[in-house]
């Protein structure tokens, strides 16, 4: 039995030799180098170590799956803002300031009405049809794949536009 235990350990002890081996040995830096290192500018370094500087996200595409995602996100943000904002013009302006605000808007003409319109309708609409993409994947899961979700996203954001469009100009 001892013997067996012997052999084991002889093994791990070969098998840990074995693996530091073929390791490289790990870069320790000093606290001083640690300084400098934070003080150059990562162009710089790559520079003076010859390797390239790496274009990340200049050169990266989001897929639309990802920006419709985003854009579901900070519409909701718009969203929550502008009902904050009316609700504080309320408050601050007294009884139907919100009302009189939006009559001043109209009253300037029919580009500048539609577009404020349309910076409405467009958080709504699009906030909205994102939340029943959303519901349309949770009962039908079998919409999560990569071609059905991306479609998925092209129709979010093409309907959206038009929509809000269509609302706007009523």
């Amino acid at each position: 039995m001892q013997s067996l235990r012997t052999s084991n350990s002889l093994i791990r002890t070969l098998n840990l030799k074995q693996f530091h081996q073929q390791s490289r040995a790990m870069t320790i830096i000093s606290k001083a180098t640690g300084e400098e290192h934070k003080k150059q500018n990562y162009n710089e370094r790559m520079t003076k170590t010859n390797r390239p500087v790496s274009p990340h996200v200049s050169i990266y595409s989001f897929p639309i799956a990802a920006l419709t995602s985003i854009t579901i996100r900070i519409s909701g943000v718009a969203l929550t803002f502008g009902a904050a904002g009316v609700g504080a013009l309320e408050i601050v302006g007294g009884n139907g300031a919100a009302l009189s605000l939006m009559q001043d808007i109209a009253a300037v003409g029919p580009v500048v009405c539609a577009g404020a319109k349309f910076c409405v309708a467009f958080p709504m609409v699009y906030h909205y049809l994102g939340g029943v993409r959303h519901v349309a994947w949770d009962h039908y899961p079998e919409l999560l794949n990569n071609i059905g979700v991306e479609k998925a996203s092209y129709v979010l954001a093409g309907s959206s536009l038009v929509l809000s469009t269509g609302l706007a100009l009523m």
